[in-house]
């Protein structure tokens, strides 16, 4: 890449592809996204705004043809790049889009379109797409190879049908081109398939509860999977690419150990990520999950269950995009690491309200009895209950958001995980989950309080088998016991036992786990039922070893009454009838026979 920096809008309507490809390229060095946006209006809106404040804002603008599949969508795709041209003649485009006729692309590129790359497109080459366009020239795909104007020296590659994270460095002057495009194609190719595989087994290693036999051969898989990718990397890398572009894996096998320290020999690399990497890496992951069933498992009700699936993961994305953004502005505020603990509930409060307001639509109505009332007014005064009940019990939240800006080592199950390390991501990754869940149930929770059983919220977000008032009904009546159970036994419990419970997102859908936690504190402020349930629990302890050491020898003499005495009793008692029964028998044969004889 050149030294300017690339600052892009974005304008894409798919709310998933939009943070994944945030998440993907807040990872390139100079590279910045000044806007991402869902409809055309917005943009024009923006950028109108850009024009007034600074129009060096942005210098590249990256769209999709509506929602690149109808016709018609495609047609106000190509008008809204007219008009786009027609205001801002010099503004570069680039065209990301899963539409592929050529005849469409030929429209395109006749309106001003300055390039095309097609949905899936390695992350490195939609990156060298990007600034080709924004520096002037033109990048397209025809047949699945780029075309560019001759005064570019960048490399054509064969796509491949995925969007990658940075693995492969852009080729060096040092490389040769045939030979680094085939080198680059292979090792594109082998990672795309070791990464698949990879993620299933991470995948199936975080499902709480895992058998220890299957957890082991698991881990082996993910050992080799890992040394496989290190071994790829480095054969498939010129020694000029390893100098240049070499970052050390945060989860390299210990195998590769001995080559990994004789090449860090050579270079000066620092060992930690930054705190864009870092974040980057775990919400990508956290991206990847939410692509699995997100039906609740477990035995605890949540209020999100009454959305249909699409609907929970549209808000579990929405409540991530905006977490994102929140990050993003703490870092401009440059808030200090001992200022998280003194702003977490406003920090909640915030994330909820700007997911409740984005989920519902700002000015969206219903008809509630003879009123026309807007959601989300109606909804956020219920902003102390949902925070009394659910936010501020999100356990947690500071070591999170400690580790992403400040890169602090995670201290979980007694444990300090060292930031670059699997086990920290594995066990942030977890948190953030947990958060995203909860934060979701905060969005839910005053919509069934208030607007339950209107028929126009029914339609548009609750599941086919919650539709009907007595199912809505029952459906409210196990939350209600499930925070009865959970101010009264539950939490007690938990805070007695020093864990906290969190929801994950595991392949066959929503489950719960426990981590460790220091959590004198709660347990000293506890009071009235909440106390008696931990003396409850601690006299149990006191008493059953006890009690069953009690019962125990109790039982052992009542065992020896009933074998040693009663039964042998019993046995003496049974033997003497079966003889008594036997010399009568005798004596009755003999008296037979002699009255034979006599006779």
């Amino acid at each position: 890449m050149s030294d300017r920096p690339i600052k892009l809008l974005l304008i894409d309507q798919d709310p998933i592809f939009r943070l994944g490809l945030r998440v993907a390229l807040e990872a390139i060095p100079n590279l910045e996204i000044t806007g991402v946006v869902e409809t055309d209006t917005t943009a024009l809106q923006i950028l109108a705004e850009i024009a007034q404040e600074d129009p060096n804002q942005v210098n590249l603008v990256v769209l999709e043809f509506g929602n690149g599949r109808s016709t018609t969508s495609q047609q106000l795709g190509l008008q809204f790049c007219r008009q786009l041209r027609a205001l801002y003649p010099n503004l570069p485009i680039l065209l990301l889009s899963s539409v592929q006729e050529q005849g469409l692309l030929l429209a395109a590129k006749s309106v001003g379109i300055n390039g095309y790359c097609p949905k899936g497109t390695p992350l490195p080459e939609l990156v060298a797409a990007m600034q080709e366009v924004a520096n002037g020239g033109d990048y397209w795909f025809w047949d699945t190879r780029p075309i560019i104007t001759p005064n570019s020296s960048l490399p054509s590659t064969d796509a491949i049908n995925r969007v990658s994270p940075p693995h492969s460095p852009l080729p060096t002057p040092h490389s040769p081109l045939p030979l680094y495009r085939l080198r680059n194609n292979l090792r594109l190719s082998g990672i795309a398939h070791i990464e698949a595989t990879l993620a299933a087994v991470t995948a199936q290693l975080q499902v709480p509860g895992l058998p220890v036999l299957d957890r082991a051969i698991l881990a082996g898989q993910r050992r080799e999977l890992l040394a496989a990718r290190w071994l790829l990397n480095r054969l498939l890398v010129s020694s000029q690419e390893k100098q240049e572009f070499y970052i050390p894996v945060a989860d390299e096998p210990p195998l590769a150990a001995s080559l990994s320290s004789a090449i860090q020999q050579r270079q000066t690399v620092s060992p930690l990520l930054s705190p864009g990497t870092l974040q980057s890496a775990l919400f990508a992951s956290c991206v990847n999950k939410l692509q699995f069933p997100l039906r609740n498992v477990t035995d605890i009700p949540l209020e999100i269950d009454i959305f249909r699936e699409d609907k929970k993961r549209e808000l579990l994305y929405l409540i991530l995009q905006k977490l994102a953004e929140q990050l993003d502005e703490l870092r401009t505020s440059q808030i200090e690491i001992n200022q998280l603990y003194e702003v977490k509930f406003s920090l909640l409060r915030e994330l909820w309200q700007a997911a409740i307001t984005d989920f519902f639509g700002k000015f969206s109505r219903i008809r509630l009895g003879n009123q026309n009332i807007e959601i989300v007014n109606y909804l956020l005064p219920s902003i102390e209950v949902v925070q009394r009940d659910i936010l501020n019990r999100i356990p947690l939240v500071c070591e999170l958001y400690s580790y992403l800006m400040f890169q602090t080592e995670l201290n979980i199950d007694n444990t300090s995980y060292p930031v670059v390390s699997g086990e920290a991501k594995s066990q942030a990754l977890m948190i953030l989950e947990n958060l995203l869940i909860q934060v979701a149930n905060g969005v839910v929770q005053p919509l069934l309080n208030s607007l339950a059983d209107v028929e126009a919220i029914k339609q548009n977000f609750y599941g086919q088998q919650l539709i009907s008032t007595r199912e809505i009904e029952r459906f409210r009546n196990d939350l209600s016991w499930k925070y009865r159970l959970k101010n009264y036994i539950n939490e007690p419990k938990a805070v007695f036992e020093s864990r906290y419970e969190l929801f994950v997102i595991a392949p066959r859908g929503i489950a719960n786990t426990s981590v460790y936690a220091p959590r004198n504190q709660e347990l000293v402020k506890l009071s009235n039922i909440p106390l008696v349930v931990t003396l409850l629990l601690e006299f149990s302890d006191a008493i059953a070893p006890r009690l069953k050491s009690l019962l125990a020898f109790v039982g052992s003499g009542i065992v020896f009454i009933l074998t040693q005495i009663i039964g042998r009793g019993l046995g003496l008692i049974g033997r003497g009838i079966l003889q008594g029964i036997g010399s009568a028998s005798l004596v009755e044969k003999n008296l037979r026979r002699n009255s034979d004889r006599s006779k």
